[in-house]
């Protein structure tokens, strides 16, 4: 009976439970990870960082038991190492495309990054490392989730952040520059202006969207600009960090 199990642990050429139970190990923890980036909306969400994972545990049990049968062979020798550094450097196509620029502002390093700690993860679920993958998953959680806020704690006077306010404006009174120019004394950064004209109306009236970066209340200046006569509306929206 105890040849039978260990018959069915491990079948010959490395086919057995224990890679399957490796491969379901990592398909647990790569859902896991790409659950949190999905509930973040991000770009790579829980398919793509699920495939990541099983993948690459799959290519680290190929290294290991994938050409058992040429290694008895004369003058044949094998380092599985090289397959899993091939691995890390094919990963980089897919952090690569999630890393974009927009103005000055970087987006996606974070979710690039994850793919590549996924990828990480999965190799050391092929490599039967077992406990190393499922701390590396804790502490993925712990930096993604568990940073932002300290961080905010820390430093809450410091750190710039991105918002952008919508407002509707009558026109024919150059309100907008001196609109701007009560954000830039505020401290902020106009990163982006777009001003659309609405129609219809006896009033005419245009709406703008400001994108700002800066350390300051951006609520508190969405409320002094409703404060001006010349403002209809006002809406403030904060966007999140990269990640």
């Amino acid at each position: 009976m105890r040849e039978l199990a260990v018959s069915l642990w491990d079948v010959g050429n490395g086919q057995g439970l224990r890679q399957l139970a490796e491969l379901g190990l990592a398909l647990l923890l790569s859902s896991l990870i790409g659950w949190e980036r999905a509930t973040q909306q991000k770009s790579a969400g829980m398919r793509t960082h699920t495939l990541v994972g099983i993948a690459s545990a799959l290519m680290m049990e190929i290294s290991q038991y994938g050409f058992t049968d040429v290694l008895g062979l004369d003058n044949v020798s094998f380092d599985p190492s090289r397959v899993a550094a091939q691995i890390v450097s094919g990963i980089g196509f897919i952090g690569g495309g999630l890393i974009f620029v927009r103005r000055d502002a970087v987006r996606g390093l974070t979710t690039a990054a994850t793919i590549w700690l996924t990828c990480a993860v999965g190799m050391a679920c092929g490599g039967g490392l077992p406990i190393l993958a499922v701390a590396t998953t804790a502490l993925h959680f712990l930096v993604v989730r568990g940073y932002p806020p300290l961080v905010a704690r820390l430093s809450p006077d410091t750190s710039a952040t991105t918002s952008e306010i919508r407002l509707t404006y009558r026109t024919g009174a150059a309100l907008l520059p001196r609109l701007m120019e009560q954000c830039t004394r505020r401290g902020f950064r106009i990163l982006q202006v777009r001003v659309d004209r609405l129609p219809g109306g006896t009033d005419p009236a245009a709406r703008v969207l400001l994108r700002l970066e800066g350390t300051a209340d951006v609520g508190r200046l969405g409320s002094d600009l409703f404060q001006d006569e010349g403002v209809i509306d006002v809406d403030v929206t904060l966007e999140a960090d990269d990640e």
